[in-house]
This record gives structure tokens, C-alpha cells and sequence, in this order.
């Protein structure tokens, strides 16, 4: 060995994927794919284990008393406040649900995310990662029947239901995954908790928020507890606490009710000095063991732990549901003061002796009350008091709010009812699980087929259609899809991207022909893109049958919570070769997007897209990307054509180009950037060139059925178990 070489490391540190050394860090414009990808079966060490089937053995009953001793079973190495860890597992649920937002519906409980970077080191989920090291004996003992989403999701649930609390229920069936999301924008800081202004068009106007975000300040959940950027104002902060609730699918009713327990138990933790905390988990020495915002030097825990620098509690009885909170909030007049670690937060005037808080230890020693600049906007804004006026009036009222707006928290992102698993989940429908009603699944489909064969709509008509229907599909919480065919209410009916009168004349000829089959409307959208996608096949030579599965229902205007369903609306599909309007992001980069959100991998996305131009199913009828002569047949002219060197592409907008002949200029084809990225990313054009092969027609139409299908039954959870 050369003497220079002695201590060097032998290792290539992650080699291409190392920090400032992957292939989108070399080349930043480069279209990253991985979010189609995020999360391959080579990861999951249960690879082939049904979750969704093995949780329905769990011994639910069991697991409830071992959470229930769990609480109350102090630590030593992190002790319970009052002997009670129910505040700190509320948090740990609230933190992972709170991620949801109904823009994109990622975020959320559903996955277990919670486990992994960043959410595992945001300041505002300091120290949550005690509460996950608590709960894993727990986990130990129940093994793959519990995953970690579903017991992090329920441990808040039942620390409630001990504190006295009557839930509303709680349903299993949350799969975990194994890796951190790729897909979810958090923002596009490179600071924790960096100024507001840097996420809102006008800090000023809580509606200029940058989409699909919901919080404040990178890192943090909601808003910002001590006023906005720090500075406390509660009839400002009010404002902000309504735009963000909103953007998770809360009205204000649920915001001061989800507001109001969420601190009518528990407490907040500043008394101390936030500056000698050690590192995030994801940041910390390996010693730590995976552990973070450790203190080494002095205590850290009990009456000195610091989490957020807020310290104290809201109410006089922590570990109890009541009606203290109230109490408190509107008792009192409220002075804004300093907390140890030098927070914003408000204190009690004048307060009484019993409504004094004992302290987390030790029970003789008294400690006052406090609220945070969102507690305080509660009895300021309005609306807000209004609301607290009608609870406080009627306490059981806020009991069903709270417990309610809490369920809904915890399962908005698991999707319909028919997804819930486990004897606790309620039987109530709720207009935010899009309910539907069952559908009829006995008629003569041979027959409801042939019908819509010769009703004379086009391929383009047919085949758009249900792609329409189908592409609302939201896997991130399984929201959206041809099921309930709510493409034919409002809002849907009338949204630009389905194309309001072409919709109207194929539901026209489609609803009497399902009414005199007795089939649902549903139905009958989707067998009428599998017979256009057949009449393809066969114009291209290929005699294939589309799979069908027959029992979809029709959901009503008032199953439709049409407020909700308005984020579900495309405002691009490069798969129709459409943009509303013209955005920021490339019409590459917002493909991407939507095929991540409908569950598709890159080859299915390829597939796919390709199919739909050689179908002529472009939005409006544009020609860009339709490459070919013989539009309507599912042939691979469309890879054919984007890899034949024959033509120069030549730009001629942002998004608009023109496909040359080299020899002599003539236009052939115009194309759009969600066309020619097939040909120009080098993973997309390895896919692409598969299918322009000589030898892959037929493989192509397969691959093509198969994909479209998974489309059409994304949200068919009756057929997936």
C-alpha cells in the first residue's frame, strides 16, 4: 500500500447516489422518474405479505389493554407527564395525520411515513420520536398483523378514550411503507421554519398560500403557535388557522373543535434551553440510536424538557377530558409573556388557586396555565367564538364535534368505508368518504356491450370518456375514479378538462342504454372505453378483450360533497395532451404528477400515453403528438414516429414544436413538450423504444389492455381484498 493511501476510506459513499454526486444533481433539468418507483417490492422485507388480510386476526381487544397499561406505564429514560404518556401519543397521532391536504391528498397517517425523513426530524415533531420508542413493544408483540401506521394512528385514539373521551371509532387497514415519500412537496425552502413570506404571494392574505401546501413554515404541521412569523396577533393568526384547517378538509366548526381538544389535554414543553438539544434523528451520532433533539447537558426530561418552547398546559386537569379548556379561555383575560426557553405565549390574569396546573411530577407544586396565539383566536375571531359559545353551552356537542372531526383527522387519506378493517369502525356514511351506493352486477353485460358498439360514438368519444372518469384517481387517498361516475355532477360535469359539451352528447347516448340494461351509469362509462379501446386493437389487427368487472353504482348530487371534490380537477393531463393554462411547472413535470397520483409506473405511463395519441383521444381534438396517419387504431406509430431521425424538432413556443423532415423542411407533425420528453429522457426513450421495435406491436396492445384496465379498477376495492 502506498503511504499515502493509509486512512483514506476504501468505500465510494454511496457512490452515484451520493449528496451533489446523482444524476438530477449533475444535470438539474433531467425529468426524475424515481417517484414512479418510490417504493419497489426490492425494499419491502414483507414482500408478498397482505397486510390488509392478516390485520383482520389481530387481537383488537388485547391490543387496546396493552395501550391502555401502556400509558400509564412511566419510563424512566422518558417520563410520563403525570404519569400519563396520553398527551404525548395524542401529538404523535395528530402529527401524522396533520401532514394530510386535500389539494393533492398526500400527506397524511395512512403509510407510516411518520418513521422516515423529513417528517421524522421537522422541528415541530421534536421528540415524537420518544413516543415511537415507547409504543414499540407493542409493535414487538403484535408483529405484521399491526403495522406502524395503523398503531401510531390509534394510540392517540385510545390515549383519548382513557382520558375520558368517547370516540367516534377507528378502523384498521393501513400498510406500511418502508422508504421516505418522494412524491410530496413540502415546500421549497432550505431553512427550518424560514419566514411565511417565502410560501405566500401575500403573507397578508392566507388564500395566497403556494399550493398544494397547507402549513405555514417549512417544518411545522399547521401554523406557527406563537402568531404569524412568531409575532403574536390572534385576529390574524385566526385567519391563518382557518386557511390551513381548510386546506386539510376542515370547516370551522371541525378547526375550533380539533383546536380546542387537541390542548384540552396534554401540555407544551419549553423550560429549558432549546440551544444545547442535540441534532434531529436524521442528523444525530449513531450513539443516539436513531434517537434525536437530545439533551446532554443537563436534564431533559420531566418538568425540563423543551419540544416546541412553549411550556405549560391548558387546562387544570391535563390527563382528563373536560371542559376545562373553556374554562380557562373565556374565564380569563390573558397577558402575553415569555416562556423559559423565550417563546410568545399568553398567561392567565388574576388566576385561581384550583385552576392552577400541578406540576408533571411532582403533584404539591403548582404551575399556571397558558395558551398559544391560536388558542387566543378561538375567543377573538368571531366565527370561532361563536362556535365556542355554542359548545360551551352544550358540552355533549363538543364532545361529538371533537370526536368526529377526530376520526375524520385520522381516516381521511384511507379512503371509502369499504376500506375500513376492524370490529371499532363505525357504520355511520360520512359525505367526506365519498360514498356510493352499490351497483347491480347481474345484467347482460354481452349484451349492454353490443349496444354501445352500435350507438355510433366515435373511438376518441368512447375511449376519452372513461378516461375522464377514471384519471380523478387519487392513490394518495383514495379519492376519485370512475366508480360513483361522478363525472356526470357537478362539479365534474362542467370542468374544462372533460370537455362539458363532448361529455354531454356520450352521456346522452350512454345513460338510456345503461337504464335499459340495469347497469349503473358507471358501469356503462367504463365498458364503453373498453369497446373503444377494442376497436382499436382491432383497426391495428388485434383481436383482444378488454377485463370487466361489472357492479359499479351512481352516486348522487347529495353523496357529493362538491366543495370537496374541487381539488380533484385536472388542470393539465398530458395524457390528453392538455394544460389549462400555462403553468410554472413543464407539462412533463405535471404528467409525472398525475401518473404518480393515479398509481403508475413509468412503462405503464409510457404505454399508455402512446396509446392514447395512436387513438386520437386528444383533448379538443388537437393532432399534437399524433403521429400517424391512421388515428383510431392502437398501433405504435406514436413511438415509431418520435424516434424516427428522419425529423428535427423544432421549437416554436414553450410548449409547442414542430416536427421537420431534415431533407426538406416540411412540417410532419407538431408535438408538445409531454411528447417529446418520450423521446428525449434516456430512461423514457430506453421505454419508448420498445414498443417502436418491429417486433412489439402485439406487445404493445398487452401492455396497453393491461395498463388501461389497472385504471378502470383503481378504485374497485371490492375486487382487491
Amino acid at each position: 500500500m502506498d503511504g499515502n493511501d493509509a486512512g483514506k476510506c476504501p468505500v465510494m459513499h454511496g457512490g452515484n447516489t451520493a449528496s451533489g454526486h446523482s444524476v438530477t444533481a449533475w444535470w438539474p433539468k433531467t425529468l426524475n422518474l424515481d417517484i414512479l418507483h418510490q417504493h419497489d417490492t426490492k425494499g419491502n422485507p414483507l414482500k408478498g405479505f397482505n397486510y390488509r388480510e392478516e390485520v383482520k386476526s389481530l387481537d383488537f381487544e388485547g391490543l387496546k389493554a396493552d395501550l391502555k397499561a401502556l400509558l400509564k406505564d412511566s419510563q424512566d429514560w422518558w417520563p410520563a407527564d403525570w404519569g400519563h404518556y396520553g398527551g404525548l401519543m395524542i401529538r404523535m397521532t395528530w402529527h401524522a395525520a396533520g401532514t394530510y391536504r386535500l389539494a393533492d391528498g398526500r400527506g397524511g397517517a395512512s403509510t407510516g411515513n411518520h418513521r422516515f425523513a423529513p417528517l421524522n426530524s421537522w422541528p415541530d415533531n421534536a421528540n415524537l420520536d420518544k413516543a415511537r420508542r415507547l409504543l414499540w413493544p407493542i409493535k414487538k408483540k403484535y408483529g405484521n398483523k399491526l403495522s406502524w401506521a395503523d398503531l401510531m394512528a390509534l394510540a392517540g385514539t385510545i390515549a383519548y378514550e382513557d382520558m375520558g373521551l368517547k370516540t367516534f371509532g377507528f378502523a384498521f387497514g393501513r400498510e406500511d411503507i418502508w422508504a421516505p415519500e418522494k412524491d410530496v412537496y413540502w415546500g421549497s425552502e432550505n431553512e427550518w421554519l424560514a419566514p411565511s413570506e417565502s410560501r405566500y404571494e401575500n403573507l397578508q392574505d392566507p388564500s395566497t398560500l403556494e399550493n398544494p401546501l397547507a402549513a405555514v413554515h417549512m417544518g411545522l404541521i399547521y401554523v406557527n403557535p406563537e402568531g404569524v412569523n412568531g409575532q403574536p396577533d390572534p385576529a390574524r393568526t385566526a385567519l391563518h388557522v382557518r386557511e390551513t384547517f381548510a386546506r386539510m378538509a376542515m370547516n370551522d366548526e371541525e378547526t375550533a373543535a380539533l383546536t380546542i381538544g387537541g390542548h384540552t389535554v396534554g401540555k407544551a414543553h419549553g423550560n429549558g434551553n432549546a440551544g444545547i438539544l442535540g441534532p434531529a434523528p436524521e442528523g444525530a451520532d449513531i450513539a443516539e440510536a436513531g434517537t434525536g433533539w437530545n439533551n446532554h447537558v443537563s436534564r431533559g426530561v420531566g418538568r425540563d424538557t423543551v419540544t416546541s418552547g412553549i411550556e405549560g398546559a391548558w387546562t387544570a386537569n391535563p390527563t382528563k377530558w373536560d371542559m376545562g379548556y373553556f374554562e380557562m379561555l373565556f374565564g380569563y383575560e390573558w397577558e402575553l409573556k415569555k416562556s423559559p426557553a423565550g417563546a410568545n405565549q399568553w398567561m392567565p390574569i388574576d388566576i385561581k388557586p384550583e385552576h392552577m396546573v400541578p406540576d408533571v411530577e411532582d403533584p404539591s407544586k403548582k404551575t399556571l396555565p397558558i395558551m398559544t396565539d391560536a388558542d387566543m383566536a378561538m375567543k377573538v375571531d368571531p366565527i370561532y367564538r361563536a362556535i365556542c359559545e355554542k359548545f360551551m353551552a352544550d358540552p355533549k356537542s363538543f364532545d361529538d364535534a371533537f370526536a368526529r372531526a377526530w376520526f375524520k383527522l385520522t381516516h381521511r387519506d384511507m379512503g371509502p368505508k369499504e376500506r375500513y378493517i376492524g370490529p371499532w369502525a363505525p357504520q355511520e356514511e360520512l359525505i367526506w368518504q365519498d360514498p356510493v351506493p352499490a351497483g347491480n352486477a347481474s345484467y347482460d353485460v354481452a349484451a349492454m356491450k353490443a349496444a354501445i358498439a352500435k350507438a355510433g360514438l366515435s373511438t376518441a368519444d368512447l375511449v376519452a370518456t372513461a378516461w375522464d372518469s377514471a384519471r380523478t384517481f387519487r392513490g394518495s387517498d383514495m379519492r376519485g375514479g370512475a366508480n360513483g361516475a361522478r363525472i356526470r355532477l357537478a362539479p365534474q360535469k362542467d370542468w374544462e378538462g372533460n370537455e362539458p359539451a363532448r361529455l354531454a352528447k356520450v352521456l346522452a347516448v350512454l345513460e338510456p342504454i345503461a337504464k335499459a340494461h340495469g347497469a349503473s351509469v358507471a358501469d356503462a362509462i367504463v365498458l364503453a372505453g373498453n369497446v373503444g379501446v377494442e376497436q382499436a386493437a382491432k383497426a391495428a389487427g388485434f383481436d383482444v378483450e378488454v377485463p370487466f368487472a361489472p357492479g359499479r353504482g351512481d352516486a348522487t348530487a347529495e353523496q357529493t360533497d362538491a366543495a370537496s371534490f374541487a381539488p380533484l380537477e385536472p388542470l393539465a393531463d398530458g395524457f390528453r395532451n392538455w394544460l389549462k393554462k400555462d403553468y410554472a411547472s413543464d407539462a412533463e413535470e405535471l404528467l409525472l404528477d398525475r401518473a404518480q397520483l393515479m398509481g403508475l409506473t413509468a412503462p405503464e405511463m409510457t404505454c399508455l400515453l402512446g396509446g392514447m395519441r395512436a387513438m386520437g383521444t386528444n383533448h379538443g381534438g388537437t393532432k399534437h403528438g399524433v403521429f400517424t396517419d391512421r388515428a383510431g387504431a392502437l398501433t405504435t406509430d406514436f413511438f415509431v414516429g418520435l424516434t424516427d431521425m428522419a425529423y428535427k424538432w423544432v421549437p416554436k413556443g414553450r410548449n409547442l414544436y414542430e416536427l421537420q423532415d431534415r431533407k426538406i423542411g416540411a412540417v410532419k407533425w407538431t408535438a408538445t413538450r409531454a411528447d417529446l420528453v418520450f423521446g428525449s429522457n434516456s430512461i423514457l426513450r430506453a421505454y419508448a423504444e420498445v414498443y417502436a421495435q418491429d417486433d412489439n406491436a402485439g406487445k404493445f396492445v398487452q401492455d396497453f389492455v393491461a395498463a388501461w384496465a389497472k385504471v378502470m379498477n383503481a378504485d374497485r376495492y371490492d375486487l382487491q381484498g
